[in-house]
């Protein structure tokens, strides 16, 4: 992380991170990956309230993480910050290698 990080942008950053930091928001990230959705779309293939996952696009989409737009009746979201899937990978390949070397100590 740069050291020149003022207090106003660790804030941003921090608000990213609480962001995704609830496994139903990372699940809508995922289903997002591939393209656009409407949030009917979503509510069927999260199997939860409109108004949950309303609540869940509504924060991603203040962090900058997501975008929308509107067509007619329907709301289409998609990502607008394909970046976040770099650190994704990031995260995963590094719990991976702990979870690992955790298994190589109980064996």
């Amino acid at each position: 992380m740069a050291k020149s990080l003022t207090p106003a942008t660790i804030e941003l950053v921090a608000q990213r991170f609480r962001a995704m930091g609830e496994p139903l928001r990372l699940r809508l990230l995922m289903s997002l990956q591939a393209g656009e959705r409407t949030v009917t779309e979503l509510v069927e293939e999260h199997q939860t309230s409109q108004a949950n996952i309303s609540k869940h696009l509504q924060v991603l989409t203040a962090v900058g993480l997501l975008k929308r737009r509107k067509q007619g009746l329907n709301v289409f979201y998609a990502i607008a910050d394909p970046s976040i899937f770099n650190m994704c990978d990031m995260v995963c390949g590094s719990l991976k290698k702990h979870l690992d070397a955790q298994a190589k100590g109980l064996a």
